[in-house]
């Protein structure tokens, strides 16, 4: 086996995502009537300065140091949208902010929902960078309660997003057009915050996330992503941290996550929406990034329908004490779907609260669907993890079995169990030491 063959393939990924670039031309948002009071509505503002950035033919938009009050903002094709240090762009609590309602995904289904707070679609070289703060003012008085749980707010008679996703979940299925899946003024999916569908030259680099109604960086359908330098902490429900779904291309690197789920989850849309736009998400690169909280560190769905491949990750900080796995595969056969050529290298784990490698088939709805997924071609080398669980939870099917999971020069300290292993064909353990 050619132990170096995964790492020039990600290199040579690594060298065709490039940082797209911009005119050299600034429109500082005051210019257009915002001001950095924390009182002002800057939406309209905001607004002018990228069609005045557009129009011209690209650009930066510039934040300067202050507290910029606004509602969705829309990004253009050639802008940047530039908050330099000291600059915070604070996001209304209004859901009427967020309207009209625009094409997103929800739990991997698309239809029409509130806007994302920044938001993008079909357009090229778009991008959010610097040092300053994007701040979504969730809390558990404002949208966070719209989860349904209680540890976030919700109480007995507040609507929430259990109550409307039945619906969505059999139009899904019965195929009904997108274009009647409108799910905003009244209903309760809660919006990402940063969303780019369908673009290409995507770059957020910088900023810090905090406080979002739900996930914070999601790409859909999108190639040449770079994600580099960002710092995300919001702990709330569902709070994913960075979730490229159906994407090609993409690279994220030096990014500190604390985040409320999973810290990097990839996916590829669900079910019924996941077959009919049957596009996987491919060639991903994650790279000396610290992940610390609180569910998967690196998931791979669950909304995986379309397929997951040529994943790589290296050089990562992974653990803290309430974060549970270190790689999680999340399918099975309702879901669907396949994940290969995922290859993890050179981590340095120091506390999980469960496996350090989970893929169990059983979890969910089990084996009670008709697309049994594929799993294989799995590697994990030169890792350090201190404590853990287990080392390894891998669950296929005796007719549809995990294939091909090795770990290599990999060294456990504290493990509290033994391995659970089942219908797991081609497990390979080389220089494996530790953990009793």
């Amino acid at each position: 086996m050619d132990t170096a063959a995964p790492w020039r393939e990600a290199d040579a990924i690594v060298a065709r995502v490039v940082r797209p670039r911009f005119p050299d031309r600034d429109f500082p948002v005051p210019r257009y009537g915002a001001v950095g009071d924390g009182r002002t509505d800057c939406t309209t503002a905001l607004r002018r300065a990228i069609t005045a950035c557009h129009t011209a033919g690209g650009g930066r938009v510039t934040v300067p140091p202050g507290t910029y009050l606004t509602g969705a903002v829309r990004l253009r094709s050639d802008v940047e949208l530039h908050l330099e240090e000291g600059a915070t762009l604070r996001f209304s609590q209004d859901p009427a902010a967020y309207l009209p309602p625009v094409l997103t995904r929800f739990q991997g289904v698309e239809c029409y929902g509130y806007a994302p707070f920044v938001y993008a679609r079909d357009e090229r070289n778009v991008a959010v960078t610097g040092r300053g703060v994007l701040d979504g003012q969730a809390d558990e008085e404002h949208w966070w309660p719209w989860s349904g749980q209680a540890e976030f707010g919700w109480r007995r008679g507040i609507r929430h997003q259990e109550e409307d996703w039945p619906r969505l979940w059999r139009q899904a299925e019965d195929g009904d057009p997108v274009e009647r899946r409108v799910y905003a003024d009244g209903c309760r999916f809660r919006p990402n915050f940063v969303e780019f569908q369908s673009c290409r030259g995507v770059l957020v680099e910088g900023v810090t996330i905090i406080r979002s109604p739900m996930w914070e960086i999601h790409p859909v359908l999108c190639s040449n992503v770079l994600i580099q330098d960002v710092t995300i902490d919001s702990p709330g429900p569902n709070n994913d941290g960075i979730d490229p779904e159906s994407c090609r291309d993409v690279v994220i690197r030096r990014c500190d996550i604390t985040a409320g789920d999973d810290c990097i989850a990839i996916k590829s849309g669900r079910e019924a929406d996941g077959r009919r736009i049957a596009t996987p998400s491919e060639n991903i690169v994650v790279e000396d990034c610290v992940l610390r909280h609180r569910y998967g560190a690196v998931t791979l769905g669950s909304d995986m329908t379309g397929g997951i491949r040529n994943v790589y990750v290296r050089r990562c900080r992974i653990g803290g004490p309430g974060l549970y796995f270190g790689l999680y595969i999340k399918t099975n056969s309702v879901r669907g779907g396949f994940a290969e050529n995922i290859h993890l290298a050179d981590l340095t784990v120091t506390h999980l609260t469960k496996e350090f490698v989970t893929c169990d088939f059983e979890r969910g709805e089990g084996d009670t669907g008709a697309y049994p997924p594929q799993v294989r071609d799995i590697s994990i080398s030169r890792t350090t993890v201190g404590r853990a669980r287990r080392a390894v939870l891998a669950r296929g099917y005796a007719h549809a079995p995990i294939r091909e999971l090795r770990l290599s020069d990999v060294h456990f300290g504290n493990l509290a169990e033994p391995d659970l292993v089942q219908h797991v064909e081609g497990l390979v353990r080389e220089k494996v030491t530790g953990g009793g």
